[in-house]
């Protein structure tokens, strides 16, 4: 991947967008930016590709099984930009696959996902070799169409290559210390080796790095936590193997009982599948416990499996592999979307606080950041009916819980 030339301490480059952070989002909002003609700038303070975020791993779900029927059309949206994307590189990072959907019949927010996607109730004892157990009278309904498994790594990768193609500079270890207001106009971003760039307009997309930097550049407080994740694959029992494919139509599914379950097809590593559950301990970024949570999320999970895919998968000897990320949590698990304000007005656009949702909407956040930085204004989200309102920084502002104080299902 080409990379912008190393710069002495001092000197100045010129950009029309800067884009701090590649994982998703950042990768997204260079390349949207550089396809609109725009001198792109994207850093990152970490090697490129790296795993110490929220960007990293195999596999992602994308659905549109969602309860906030806001996420609705930003997921389909993204869709689109996904297969856009893969036309343009030659090469393919989504796995489609059915999604199932199920939990307790007296939750609204399942019968809402359900709802807005569309979804069919199924008997889930003539489904896909009978491998879920579920209890008497929890709704079971599958997505059919638009579903799949995203290659996390090799997304990002490809928006990052696509994104220099269409001309922008990709710069790794350069780490952000300083976003200030340009004598002249623009932004000027400080990196920790000294260089310094100025840019008409800077997107953040630091992920769970977010409230450190926005605090420590204009004072912005946002109630963003990140939670120490863990990513488990469990090993099938012999002769299932083929039967929890993605290439044997076997679904992503998420359970919204006790606990929140998800998992993918067994696609990334033969014999195994990929079962986790939503949440983990709060974490510093800079400072991670890598063991935090492991024994509650792993016990959590084995029993889960135990009860409901007993017949297909192995739980006795724990997970096969463990692997860590971080979600970066609002309180009302909403994105935001947003200009920084303040002395800074329309000059910065900040994209955080993906509440380990966001990764599949991931081009249509890229493309909106990128819009607003350049335009002042997201014609594509408009087009697309989806409200950027909803996603504003100062929806917290005397109110903790931002949009679940009305919540919309």
């Amino acid at each position: 991947m080409a990379a912008a030339p190393t710069a002495p301490a001092g000197h100045r480059s010129d950009f029309d967008v800067i884009v701090v952070g590649a994982g998703i989002m950042g990768s997204c909002a260079a390349h949207a930016a550089a396809s609109r003609g725009a001198r792109a700038l994207l850093l990152e303070r970490f090697d490129l590709l790296h795993g110490l975020g929220s960007s990293h791993g195999d596999s992602r779900i994308i659905r549109d099984a969602y309860a906030k029927a806001r996420y609705v059309p930003m997921v389909r949206l993204a869709r689109r930009l996904w297969a856009d994307a893969e036309a343009e590189s030659g090469y393919r990072v989504l796995t489609p696959a059915p999604q199932l959907t199920f939990g307790p019949r007296d939750s609204a927010s399942l019968l809402a996902a359900v709802r807005n996607a569309g979804a069919e109730e199924v008997d889930l004892a003539t489904r896909w070799g009978g491998a879920f157990r579920v209890p008497d009278g929890w709704v079971t309904a599958v997505s059919e169409h638009g579903g799949g498994v995203l290659n996390a790594t090799k997304a990002v990768a490809m928006f990052q290559a696509l994104a220099v193609k269409k001309g922008a500079a990709v710069r790794d270890n350069a780490e952000v210390v300083g976003i200030e207001k340009g004598a002249e106009g623009g932004v000027v971003v400080r990196t920790s080796g000294g260089e310094v760039f100025r840019g008409a307009k800077c997107v953040v997309t630091v992920g769970a790095w977010a409230s450190k930097l926005l605090r420590s550049v204009a004072g912005v407080e946002l109630p963003i936590q990140p939670l120490h994740t863990l990513i488990l694959y469990w090993r099938v029992k012999p002769g299932r193997e083929r039967e929890l494919t993605a290439k044997a139509g076997f679904p992503t599914f998420s359970s919204s009982g006790d606990p929140p379950v998800y998992g993918t097809p067994s696609l990334e590593l033969p014999g195994l599948i990929k079962i986790s559950c939503d949440g983990g301990p709060p974490c510093d970024p800079d400072n991670r416990n890598w063991d935090a949570g492991d024994k509650e999320v792993t016990e959590r999970v084995a029993r889960w499996i135990e009860e409901a895919m007993p017949g297909h998968l192995d739980a006795a000897g724990g997970p096969v592999i463990r692997q860590s990320c971080i979600c970066s949590m609002t309180p009302d698990a909403d994105f935001v979307i947003d200009f920084l304000g303040g002395d800074f007005g329309e000059d910065v656009v900040v994209g955080a606080g993906f509440s380990g949702h966001g990764f599949k909407m991931g081009p249509a956040v890229g493309r909106f950041l990128a819009e607003m930085a350049i335009d002042g204004k997201s014609k594509t989200a408009a087009e697309a009916g989806v409200e950027l309102g909803c996603y504003r920084i100062n929806r917290f502002d005397g109110n903790p819980m931002g949009n679940d104080a009305n919540k919309d299902y």
